[in-house]
């Protein structure tokens, strides 16, 4: 990325923007947004490792549109080890349902269909057949201890045999399900007048698709081990047993490890590294958080892969406005970056964005990756539970990593009188509401938006994949009244 005029102060995302330039790009479908930092991930966006963002059902969405999700380090290493082998025999196609027994109430129903974005139920019998559906629609009106064979109508079923395979328990890949075959199931859907269908599989309900799943299914590429499984990252912190945790994750088959600290550029980290490191992974190692250049290339040197860029900009973070310590994050962005790739390394950018002109910034400015939090916990995959507030709209409650809160889970294996003492020492929001957007309230309706706006950054530079944009990527510098300028008009003056 290059600038009109170079800055002569440190830049924020809101501080710049992009200008077109000469294009031969047709489509925005010719854009490969595939990652070249060796995760192997076919868009460029990874959900961080927080406790209420990154669990199961948001990883298994992440891998399935192409992106990596990374589990938060104070999870027990019996969970993460559930957790990975659950990710990994997820379908690469199929939506993981929600499933109850005609014998089940409505209010079971209600309690679960806010875990996944299609907002159904599929009733199943003993044997794993499916007997029908239920939607949010059916519980209106009917009495919460009612039966969902009392409710429940009948469905759409689609054949995962004449779909292809894709599920990695049954040796499938999912590459070889074709568009021809996601189009007849779209069109089935749509001729039957419902937008979403169980798919079984042998007699046995195999997983859901939805007219906008098989839609996304000939679009996104997902993200797949050599074992034609979905990927996942963990994170590790630089404390305790670094070196035993890490070869935990490995041995449960986390295809990228994440060694995280709020302070990159400081010993433990160095040694945290060389623990990681002696254990000879055949994984991507990152670590981080930095914002200089010498930071980025120390880590690099001592065997990170990727480093982690970004101190302060997060939603959930307020370690500026405690320590001052930070940088404005376009400008940490560029200076690691070039470090990065001079040093044979790659960054991700993590935090500060919160708009898909955002995202496009960061990777015209060199990052291979950009990894949000905040922005994604209030969607259905988030971990959370969903709350009505005062007005009836729907949230799930977010807190960074170093508020007290996430420090109190963090240490409470140890005596209340450390666990106190620390929690004292808090730079970052404990509570805070993260609404749904009722037109995007999943993760993928998300991804969906941030992609397209990407797509279209890259064709306005002329380019056709991430490296040709970082090339051709031109920049100027705006006032906040021009930033005020390019925002929408929500009604007219």
């Amino acid at each position: 990325m290059r600038f009109l005029s170079e800055p002569s102060t440190d830049l924020t995302y809101s501080d710049a923007f992009l200008v077109p330039s000469r294009s031969d790009v047709t489509s925005r479908l010719d854009v490969d947004l595939a990652a070249d930092d060796g995760t192997g991930s076919s868009i460029p966006l990874v959900v961080a490792n927080m406790t209420a963002v990154t669990g199961k059902r948001m990883a298994e969405t992440m891998a399935r549109r192409g992106g990596l999700a990374v589990l938060p380090q104070d999870v027990p290493l019996d969970v993460l080890r559930d957790v990975t082998a659950w990710i990994k025999s997820r379908h690469t196609v199929f939506e993981t349902p929600v499933s109850l027994l005609a014998s089940e109430t409505v209010i079971d129903a209600l309690h679960l269909m806010g875990k996944r974005p299609h907002g159904a139920v599929v009733v199943v019998d003993d044997a794993g057949r499916v007997a029908g559906v239920v939607r949010a629609a059916d519980c209106e009106g009917q009495d919460r201890f009612a039966s969902l064979a009392s409710i429940m109508r009948q469905a759409l079923v689609l054949d995962a045999g004449a779909l292809g395979p894709g599920n990695p328990a049954a040796g499938g890949t999912g590459s070889d399900i074709r568009d021809a075959s996601l189009r007849k199931a779209f069109e089935a859907m749509d001729a039957a007048g419902t937008d979403f269908a169980p798919v079984h599989q042998d007699g046995t309900l195999a997983g859901v698709l939805t007219r906008k799943g098989a839609l996304r299914s000939t679009i996104y590429r997902p993200l797949l081990d050599a074992a034609g499984k979905l990927k996942v990252a963990a994170a590790v912190g630089i404390n305790g047993d670094v070196a035993g945790r890490a070869a935990e994750l490995l041995a449960a088959g986390v295809d990228v490890l994440v060694i995280d600290t709020a302070h990159g550029h400081q010993q433990k980290m160095f040694d945290a590294l060389a623990a990681v490191r002696g254990l000879d992974p055949a994984v991507p190692i990152v670590a981080g958080n930095v914002v200089t250049a010498d930071a980025t290339r120390e880590l690099i040197h001592a065997g990170a892969n990727i480093v982690k860029v970004g101190v302060g900009p997060g939603a959930m973070c307020t370690t500026r406005m405690m320590t001052a310590v930070g940088r404005p994050q376009l400008s940490a962005v560029l200076e690691c970056a070039a470090a990065a790739r001079a040093a044979g390394g790659r960054i991700w950018a993590d935090g500060g964005v919160r708009y898909p002109r955002d995202v496009a910034l960061a990777l015209a400015a060199g990052a291979s990756q950009v990894m949000i939090g905040s922005w994604f916990a209030g969607t259905h995959e988030s971990p959370g539970d969903l709350q009505p507030d005062a007005n009836g709209r729907l949230y799930k409650e977010s807190f960074g990593m170093a508020s007290a809160r996430a420090v109190q889970n963090r240490n409470q294996r140890e005596g209340a009188f450390e666990k106190d003492r620390k929690a004292l020492f808090e730079e970052g929001i404990s509570t805070s509401r993260m609404y749904l957007d009722p037109a995007r309230p999943g993760v993928e309706d998300l991804v969906d938006m941030i992609t397209a706006g990407l797509r279209s950054s890259i064709s306005y530079a002329g380019a056709v994949d991430l490296a040709g944009f970082r090339e051709r990527a031109v920049a100027g510098i705006q006032s906040a009244a021009g930033y005020e300028e390019g925002r929408p008009v929500p009604q007219s003056w």
